[in-house]
């Protein structure tokens, strides 16, 4: 999830913010979150999400909520995200 913090004045106020929600997001959703790319600019954020899953549907669900969740939190803008789906036989 690619973000942008307009909030942040410092890189300490952007480690504040990306820490919050990641704590967050870890606690309510039991999902692998950190920061991943971008990590000495303190406008923007890249942030890398891994659920582990049997169930396809289960992994939509929990990333469209973790999604949802970083739109509404109101301390970033989130301004693009992909995902990546990895099955094994």
């Amino acid at each position: 999830m690619e973000l942008s913090l307009e909030g942040a004045f410092s890189l300490k106020d952007k480690r504040q913010i990306i820490k919050s929600i990641i704590e967050r997001l870890k606690a309510r959703y039991n999902a692998s979150i950190a920061e991943v790319d971008l990590n000495d600019t303190w406008k923007n954020a890249v942030i890398g999400v891994s659920c582990v899953s049997n169930d396809a549907k289960h992994i939509d669900s929990m990333l469209n909520n973790i999604v949802n969740f970083v739109e509404n939190d109101g301390r970033a803008a989130l301004f693009n995200y992909n995902t990546e789906k990895i099955y094994i036989d």
